[in-house]
């Protein structure tokens, strides 16, 4: 029975953290909520970082989760810019970083997110060597492309990744010249497979975007500080005047591990093992948000899951769990991308290998189509591409299973509602 004595505490200010604590007061939790950030920024959205607000499109005050008032009128112990370094299981105690203090929790939700992967060659210690991660780095890279943009300059970013892709958009939307170096054939290989690469690559290209695929970079060369070039493991060397990492992120499981929890090497990488529940080992402990990693009964395996929406629907998912109610985490993982003048919404999981084949409905020409992902005849994911009003009835026929025709699949005029209802 969870009572008014008790404190929750939740380490990690990102949107699974801070939609923990909104639900926690929502659902009648009138214990002591404490939300510890390792950022001085309240927390905060990160979609609009690489969409509307790095294009100058959004006000800063639209990415935060809450207004900054909103804490305090309920009652949210928030601590800003402060880390935790230690568990102690045995004690139910966590340790700030900074001053050593402790904290005792009955219930401990990890929602530490993930961190950008680095790049490990020479010459990332140079002042225009970036990330995209946290609002600063937005901050930074608005007035370093507003800068290329008016001298025609030249930004290099490794990885076409969706943050690759979505900053070269912004880029040339102010102006920047833009190569893209990514080691894979085509972009967003990781997240869609080959098929759908080409599309996109083609969709930059026409807005000017260089592409050189199958390479790595080697080298960033500089003089006095500032960027001059990229080199490339095939000898080439790039003009640049800035380089942005975007090679991925790499789940914050330190603390996790540290703290003897179970850890695993999942579809995407390693995560912190829970339940559906999102229970860790240890019963008193939680995780959601980027670093967990969850058994997901759709596609019979554990997943973890780095988008907005995983945030968004963990946090809340992993508080109700911490007061005792019956959950199961299951939903469709989902995620949205806009570059240029092309917008889309992805829902499912379908990794290279794990699919027969791609099934297209529309004109991918001229970029107004779904594709699904599809195995044995049953959708593993689909991906609308400016079409839209769509994602229920694929998230639909997804949680079915059904096996459908894909002749019928790829016809425009057959209601994807009925392909649902037919194979049942």
């Amino acid at each position: 029975m969870v009572d008014a004595d008790q404190t929750f505490v939740i380490v990690g200010g990102g949107l699974a953290g801070a939609k923990a604590a909104e639900t926690l007061r929502a659902e009648g939790f009138s214990g002591r909520v404490i939300l510890i950030c390792d950022e001085r920024d309240h927390p905060y959205e990160r979609p609009p970082l690489s969409k509307g607000y790095l294009l100058g499109k959004e006000e800063r005050d639209s990415v935060f989760v809450h207004e900054p008032s909103w804490y305090a009128r309920n009652d949210i112990e928030l601590h800003l810019g402060q880390t935790v370094d230690a568990i102690d299981r045995e004690a139910k105690s966590v340790r700030f970083g900074e001053d050593g203090t402790v904290v005792h929790y009955d219930k401990l939700l990890l929602a530490t997110g993930a961190e950008p992967r680095r790049l490990d060659i020479p010459g990332t210690d140079l002042a225009g060597v970036h990330h995209l991660r946290r609002l600063a780095h937005t901050e930074r890279l608005k007035g370093v492309l507003t800068s290329l943009g008016r001298d025609n300059g030249h930004i290099v970013i490794a990885g076409a990744g969706w943050i690759g892709l979505e900053v070269a958009a912004a880029a040339r939307e102010y102006g920047a010249e833009v190569t893209v170096v990514e080691h894979h054939p085509t972009p967003l290989y990781g997240a869609l497979g080959p098929e759908l690469g080409g599309l996109f690559a083609e969709l930059h290209r026409d807005h000017g975007v260089r592409f050189h695929f199958g390479r790595r970079l080697t080298e960033i060369v500089g003089q006095d500080g500032m960027v001059l070039a990229a080199r490339t493991d095939d000898g080439e060397e790039h003009p640049a005047h800035d380089v942005l990492a975007a090679i991925g992120a790499a789940p914050r499981t330190g603390l996790a591990e540290a703290a003897g929890l179970e850890i695993a090497d999942g579809a995407h990488g390693r995560g912190v093992v829970v339940d559906e529940r999102l229970r860790t080992s240890d019963p008193d402990i939680y995780a959601a948000g980027d670093v967990a990693s969850f058994p997901h009964a759709l596609f019979d395996t554990r997943v973890r899951v780095e988008h907005w929406a995983n945030a968004l629907n963990g946090g809340p998912a992993a508080a109700r769990a911490m007061l005792g109610q019956d959950v199961t985490y299951d939903r469709v993982p989902y995620f949205f991308s806009d570059q240029y003048d092309l917008g889309m919404e992805y829902s499912g999981w379908a990794p290279p290998g794990t699919y027969d084949e791609v099934v297209i409905r529309g004109d991918a020409g001229k970029r107004e189509f779904i594709a699904f992902w599809v195995k044995d005849g049953r959708v593993l994911a689909g991906m609308n591409v400016n079409v839209w009003d769509v994602t229920e009835p694929i998230q639909q026929l997804i949680r079915s299973k059904a096996q459908v025709n894909t002749e019928a699949l790829a016809d425009p005029h057959v209601p994807l509602d009925s392909l649902r209802s037919e194979a049942s």
